[in-house]
């Protein structure tokens, strides 16, 4: 076994080093990968080479002197970070460690020690993005892994006995207690260079860690995963241990012994790598991630990670505040407004490197937060607000929609050329299929994270406002002196003298699906209050309307002007233009996106207005652009009656 291990190690650290400079060019994070994938094994490998301060094999020990001290050159190559110091600290004692021959107890606790510093600082993935599949793993492990390495993990495949050196025995207890799922996991992907352990970075991730966790529990039974589920469910503090899947992955049975007992560790161990579901059930949300992504913001900030600092600051709002935000909008929208004012003075405090600002700021957050807990534990929710916005928005939006739809229904009417009028009907009813479409798309298929629902937010508003802005200024150009009638029969007149009325279907149809669009983004947010009924009565509410204001524009459009009709309209739609791009702002600041600098000037929600500098500056400028060609537009249309 010794002589195994021995020529793995070799191994392993030419793999390591003789692709540093590729993987560095390619990965950005690679630099720290192998670093860790070094010290970890001196951590395991360590106690083969040293026993009571004297060297067993002068050879193995050389390899140990060899590691660390590459182990501090790949360190002192390291980005420049704020902890990098920390990190050169601790692999500095792990080589001082390891040259007076220190206990291996002692060695481990130093390298598990330098690599957690590692990872704090250079935070590279260290568990799956999704839960691990232990019944996929146990089929890729019998069509990949058993004929070197046995059914059961104890080294003896078919194919073990013509193999030098041997095939680990995964399910060897002793050398398991060293050994972490990620470690497993990097040598699944990368395998081992001059062996017969290949790489299996051709498999997809998800696929790599669920072999993983199989193979890190081949060396416990089902004895031993009984008695610790009893200590997981029976004892709350042994939980602690293993907050998420990142502590399932990264802390071996050892590290967890230290802190409890090498019988409790291994019970533990082999419990929660069969049930890694239990650990990512623990993990803080809602407020109590905002609090403590606060908190680690905070201590990034005052050790001068400004970066760290600004990325959990933006994870305190988009992973935890965010995903409440409707319910804590539909109880109290001025708590509400006070919480994400104060958010955004958290990150411009940030952005700025002002520590005590920041501090402020964050006392000022966590009286808010409770202040949040008490609305949300207090309160139900209040379907009305629910019904009113799913009533209104609908309206909103419906009512430009019919705007366009019933100035061609009645030209087309007065024109008798009612055999067209199904082209237009269909492109107004394909656009509502489509939009139905959508809405199961962002309901049901698409799962996002709180920062690409603001991203989504923030460019759906920007992108909807300067096409509004377009069109304002448009409707407005044409409805001057006429022109919108001028237009319209032009347009129209052509199409059917062409034969060509699928035109007249593709106006239709995106003219209503630019507004369904927009709608279906906010249904998509009333619909995080659950409140499913009164969302259903607002909208059925809301096509009543809309179905009696079309049936009134229908019977009176033979007398209506219709230039001054979309001249009104024009003007509602630049208004829209101008709060949309307010509101796009601001979603683009809280993903991050976008900076803050608050200003003094009042909040109007309803307007979306913000008090920072980059929203303000936003929607002054499309009212420019509004205003410069309204008046533009005023001049020539006053230019062409003189002449």
């Amino acid at each position: 076994m010794l002589i195994a291990t021995r020529i793995w190690s070799i191994v392993l650290l030419a793999f390591c080093l003789g692709g540093t400079v590729h993987a560095q060019a390619s990965d950005p994070n690679a630099g720290a990968k192998q670093l860790w994938q070094l010290i970890d094994y001196v951590a395991v490998d360590y106690g083969g080479a040293v026993a009571n301060g004297v060297a067993t094999s002068d050879s193995e020990y050389a390899e140990m002197l060899d590691f660390t001290d590459n182990s501090s050159r790949q360190a002192a190559s390291l980005p420049p970070h704020a902890s990098k110091a920390g990190v050169l600290a601790a692999v500095a004692d792990l080589r001082a460690a390891v040259i007076r021959k220190a206990d291996a107890a002692e060695v481990k606790r130093l390298a598990h020690h330098a690599n957690e510093l590692l990872i704090a600082a250079y935070p590279i993935p260290v568990a799956p993005k999704a839960m691990p599949n232990l019944a996929r793993g146990a089929s890729l492990y019998a069509a990949q892994c058993a004929a070197c390495h046995g059914a059961d993990g104890h080294g003896d495949g078919p194919l073990a006995a013509s193999l030098d050196p041997k095939p680990i025995a995964f399910s060897d207890a002793e050398r398991a207690r060293s050994r972490s799922l990620m470690a497993l996991y990097q040598v699944v992907s990368q395998g081992v260079a001059g062996t017969s352990m290949a790489s299996f970075a051709a498999l997809p991730e998800a696929d790599r860690w669920d072999l993983a966790f199989f193979i890190g529990g081949l060396s416990y039974d089902a004895a031993a995963r009984s008695r610790g589920e009893k200590l997981w469910k029976g004892n709350p503090a042994l939980r602690a241990h293993f907050p998420d899947l990142a502590a399932v992955t990264t802390l071996t049975p050892e590290a967890v012994a230290a802190r409890t007992s090498a019988q409790t560790a291994h019970d533990l161990t082999a419990y929660i790598r069969s049930k890694p579901s239990e650990a990512d059930a623990l993990k803080p949300s809602g407020l109590a991630l905002s609090r403590a992504r606060l908190a680690e913001s905070l201590a990034a900030l005052h050790a001068g990670d400004r970066a760290a600092a600004t990325k959990l600051g933006l994870s305190a709002y988009l992973d935890g505040f965010e995903p409440i935000e409707p319910m804590v909008g539909a109880r109290n929208k001025s708590l509400l407004a006070a919480v994400e004012s104060a958010m955004l003075a958290y990150r411009s405090a940030v952005a700025d490197g002002n520590v005590v600002k920041a501090d402020a700021v964050g006392k000022e957050l966590t009286q808010l937060f409770t202040l949040v807990e008490t609305e949300l534990g207090d309160a139900k929710a209040d379907p009305m607000t629910t019904f009113v916005g799913a009533l209104t928005i609908l309206l909103r939006e419906g009512v430009e929609a019919l705007l366009i739809v019933i100035g061609i229904v009645a030209f087309l009417r007065k024109a008798q050329r009612k055999d067209v009028l199904p082209y237009v009907h269909t492109g107004w009813v394909g656009a509502l299929v489509a939009g139905i479409l959508t809405w199961v798309a962002a309901t049901y298929l698409v799962t996002i994270s709180g920062a690409s629902r603001e991203v989504s937010e923030g460019v759906g508003s920007v992108f909807a406002a300067l096409v509004l802005l377009s069109v304002g200024l448009w409707m407005h150009q044409k409805s001057s002196a006429g022109r919108w009638q001028e237009y319209l029969s032009e347009k129209l007149s052509a199409a059917m003298s062409r034969k060509t009325a699928w035109s007249l279907f593709a106006l239709s149809f995106i003219a209503v699906y630019r507004e369904v669009f927009e709608t279906v983004l906010f249904y998509s947010a009333l619909a995080a209050d659950g409140n499913g009924g009164a969302l259903l009565g607002g909208f059925v509410a809301a096509v009543v309307l809309l179905a009696i204001i079309a049936w009134v524009l229908l019977r009176s459009s033979a007398r209506m002007p219709i230039g001054k009709f979309f001249s009104f309209t024009s003007g509602f739609v630049a208004v829209l233009a101008v709060i949309l791009i307010g509101k796009g702002m601001a979603a683009l600041q809280e993903a991050g996106w976008v900076g803050v600098t608050p200003v003094s000037f009042p909040r109007i929600d309803i307007l979306g207005v913000l008090p920072t500098a980059e929203t303000l500056g936003a929607q002054a400028l499309v009212l420019a652009i509004l205003v410069a060609g309204f008046g533009f537009n005023r001049i020539s249309a006053a230019r062409g009656v003189k002449a």
